[in-house]
């Protein structure tokens, strides 16, 4: 029998007689698993498959197929938390799994082709771009405006989607296409669907808005994006054309450069859907179909009641302005626009400030508190009285520190007058740093410091006439003892002491 042979007879005595495994075999022999497949042939067994390994889901499966009978969206995470009361412990990768079985395979849905005649449409939506301006803690949200017929677009970047803002978008936008369609499409945004339907219950304001710009509002049916295509497209093309690599230090730098790609790029492109250019639609076949914008205004500013507090300063947008300190703890109303924030008590603006669009700043302006500080002697904290001017940084210093605490100015004020007047202000300045060096402060501690600490004496206070110059003048202390030369010496023993005995008998 050649070698071959051998090894054949080898592999079939391993497979037949010990029933040991292709991979078995191959490691064993040093060969290939092809080849020992191909010796085997048929005449191996075919193993038995093994019956499928129980499941934790196993005695779940009742509930799981409810579930998707009465909620097909349901994703797996959701389906997570409703088994997990109902005694599941596994995970969510083997119930994913599952539920993709259980779903089966869903039939693809065919969509028509959406046609719009020239003024028929426009759609509007949101998109956010996170937070993008440097140094700015709000996201940056595009608002994107596009006419269904010609595809001309409409961009503006902003710091909010709340109504107010959503309405001066929208003026603006109606203003740059020059008139309104017959109906605006939009999602189901808050700011225009109260509750999505169907039917929809649409914003009672929004709805104002929009028969005050004689347009039509028409929502999306939820989760029907295949709806409002013609603004769906235009944001990706922001994201993938405009946003990459961009560079903007502000806002208003940010909007300076859509609206130069808007105008010069975007509406200027051959479309890839049309084939046409936008602005060259736009301006031939839509433009003169809209409606003329009506010329009355819209209230679109933002209205909020306020109370003032009582470091008179009413809270709007996550910011605190400040208002007349006359008005503390008075009920106002604030109106505020995309600039500006105004304060109004009833009918009369009381205060306006440029709008901050920072989070948890103080807008002050220093006329609201003009005449607060004769009313509040603690409020001058760094102000040293006058008559301590002598005592300079140290002594505004100290006072500062005083006037946080509940000791009476007043009073520091006349006791440390005094002390310096007994012991001169070089002497009281330095006490004073002893004092606050211990962490305390008083002028009880800087007169203790002086008479025991440093043993001082207080001096008589010079005698003050009034007049300047009978104060400004000066005399040597007088030398008295030349009187004591004019004196005889024998008369310079004291009448009262007894004459000295003479030592001699």
């Amino acid at each position: 029998m050649t070698a071959d042979g051998d090894r054949t007879a080898e592999v079939l005595k391993l497979g037949l007689v010990e029933g040991l495994s292709v991979r078995a075999i191959a490691r064993r022999l040093s060969m290939a698993r092809r080849t020992v497949r191909r010796a085997l042939g048929t005449s191996l067994p075919a193993r038995q498959a093994r019956a499928p390994r129980p499941s934790a889901l196993d005695a779940h499966l009742p509930a799981i197929k409810a579930l998707l009978e009465e909620t097909p969206e349901l994703s797996a995470p959701t389906m997570l938390e409703r088994l997990r009361p109902l005694g599941y412990r596994g995970g969510v990768s083997v119930l994913r799994d599952r539920m993709r079985i259980l779903r089966g395979s869903q039939p693809r849905e065919a969509f028509l082709t959406l046609h719009f005649h020239p003024g028929e449409a426009v759609q509007v939506d949101w998109a956010d771009f996170g937070f993008a301006i440097p140094g700015c803690p709000r996201r940056v949200s595009a608002f994107i405006m596009a006419l269904c017929h010609s595809r001309y677009l409409y961009l503006e970047f902003t710091l909010s989607q709340a109504m107010p803002t959503f309405l001066r978008c929208m003026e603006r936008g109606l203003r740059f296409y020059g008139g309104s369609t017959v109906a605006d499409i939009f999602d189901n945004m808050k700011t225009v669907v109260h509750r999505p339907g169907p039917p929809p219950v649409f914003n009672r304001r929004f709805l104002a808005y929009a028969g005050a710009r004689g347009f039509a509002v028409r929502a999306c049916n939820p989760r029907r994006g295949n709806e409002k295509g013609r603004v769906e497209r235009p944001i990706g093309f922001v994201r993938s054309r405009f946003w990459p690599g961009r560079r903007f230090a502000s806002l208003l730098d940010l909007n300076a450069q859509a609206v130069a790609w808007r105008d010069d790029f975007a509406n200027n492109r051959v479309h890839e859907v049309t084939g046409k250019v936008p602005s060259l639609v736009f301006d031939a076949e839509e433009r003169r179909i809209l409606q003329p914008v009506p010329a009355t205004p819209f209230d679109t500013d933002e209205v909020e009641p306020a109370q003032a507090t009582k470091t008179f300063r009413v809270r709007f947008d996550r910011n605190t302005y400040s208002i007349p300190w006359r008005l503390a703890h008075q009920p106002v109303v604030i109106r505020a626009t995309d600039e500006i924030v105004a304060v109004y008590l009833e009918t009369q603006q009381v205060a306006v400030h440029r709008r901050c669009w920072d989070i948890g700043q103080d807008i002050k302006d220093d006329a609201h508190e003009v005449g607060l500080l004769e009313k509040k002697p603690r409020a001058t904290l760094t102000g040293l009285p006058p008559e301590l001017d002598a005592l300079g940084e140290l002594g505004a210093r100290y006072f500062k520190v005083l006037a946080a605490g509940t000791r009476s100015l007043s009073r520091e004020t006349v006791r440390v007058t005094l002390l310096v007047e007994l012991f001169g202000t070089t002497a009281t300045g330095q006490a004073i740093a002893d004092v606050m060096a211990t962490g305390h402060v008083g002028a009880e501690y800087v007169e203790y410091v002086l008479r025991h600490k440093r043993g001082l004496r207080p001096a008589p206070a010079p005698l003050r006439l009034g007049d300047p110059e009978l104060d400004g003048l000066h005399f040597r202390e007088p030398d008295l003892s030349v009187y004591d030369q004019l004196i005889p010496s024998p008369m310079t023993r004291d009448p009262g002491e007894l004459p000295a005995e003479d030592p001699s008998p």
